[in-house]
């Protein structure tokens, strides 16, 4: 019996001990996922950045605008409409209470013509020594290369020109007429004789697109200019528009990408500021970036995982007109631009 009784207390002891450890066990998995749960809660609280208030940004209003550029007509450099629209520009910036300064300039087109150009810049806050820049072309494509049954003649540019000027002016009546000013100074930036280039015949890396912030990087505004930081707009209107990351904006502005996207999903846009990276182009941005040595960002409109089609479906067509233009797209857009110079009031 005393065997038996033995046996049998080791057993008890063996199976109270396997129990013992059980329990331990599941304890320290309990404190293990507290502790995850913990750390990922701080990871999160960390990304996102608390919002300050900022104004609201209208895309009607900004609708209003691209609508007013198209009716001057195609803004083709020499053309009496690309005159007269940038006479009203001037009068608008002055208007809403901008410095501005009229950059005037002979381009030299591909083809040897001389052009009378001139970059637009409208300026808040002066003084201030913190600067953004932010920037859109404002002439319209010569002629529709890319149209599927009428490649001559020039188009309106509703979307490619004129969405992200009608943005920009909208920003500028946003920041004037606001209660709270922002802390920061802001420079607009319409730049003059982008989009006349020919890839097929130029002989540089622009291919003869982007004279005029080609001549601004090397002969600035305002002499030693800076900023903390620029933002291009190049095709910001169209409905349901994707924003990847455009690779060079990556390339040479990669936190202020990562800051703008950012600021975009915590307010609900990331539908347009797509968590993708884009292809390279060459835009208004690289000057900047490379000659004047801002870091500047480009939001453009890309198409996702369409090998056959880098831009909107009616890039560079009579067709780019202003059934292409949706106010919400530019409200996204807007709004984000807001938001981000708010933070960078604080």
């Amino acid at each position: 019996m005393p065997v038996i009784f033995e046996t049998q207390n080791n057993f008890f002891m063996q199976e109270f001990s396997k129990g013992v450890a059980l329990m331990l066990l599941v304890l320290t998995l309990l404190c293990c996922n507290s502790k995850q749960s913990s750390s990922e809660q701080t990871t999160t609280s960390e990304t996102a950045t608390t919002m300050v208030k900022a104004p609201l940004f209208s895309g009607d209003s900004a609708y209003a605008y691209v609508e007013k550029q198209v009716k001057f007509g195609p803004r083709v450099p020499n053309s009496a409409a690309h005159t007269r629209c940038g006479d009203y520009l001037v009068a608008e910036l002055k208007r809403l209470g901008c410095t501005v300064t009229e950059q005037t300039f002979t381009a030299t087109h591909y083809d040897g013509r001389k052009l009378n150009a001139r970059n637009i810049i409208g300026s808040i806050n002066p003084q201030a020594a913190k600067r953004i820049l932010l920037a859109s072309h404002w002439d319209s494509r010569p002629v529709a290369d890319e149209d599927p049954t009428n490649k001559t003649g020039p188009i309106d540019g509703a979307n490619d020109g004129a969405s992200g000027v009608g943005v920009l002016l909208e920003l500028a009546r946003t920041l004037q007429q606001a209660a709270q000013k922002p802390g920061v100074g802001v420079d607009f930036i319409f730049f003059d004789v982008e989009d006349g280039g020919n890839s097929a015949v130029a002989k540089d890396k622009f291919t003869g697109f982007c004279l005029g912030s080609q001549y601004w990087a090397a002969n600035k505004h305002v002499p030693g200019y800076s900023a903390y930081f620029g933002v291009l707009l190049d095709m910001v209107g169209a409905k349901g528009a994707t924003f990847p990351k455009e690779a060079f904006s990556n390339q040479y502005a990669n936190e202020v990408t990562r800051m703008i996207w950012n600021t975009a999903s915590q307010l609900g846009y990331s539908s347009y500021f797509v968590e993708q990276d884009g292809a390279a182009i060459t835009d208004d941005h690289l000057p900047v970036n490379e000659t004047a040595k801002i870091p500047m960002v480009d939001i453009i409109h890309l198409q996702l995982n369409n090998p056959q089609k880098t831009f909107f479906d009616d890039w560079h067509t009579h067709e780019d007109d202003m059934r292409n233009i949706d106010p919400n797209t530019l409200k996204a857009v807007g709004q984000v631009l807001v938001q981000v110079l708010y933070q960078e009031s604080i």
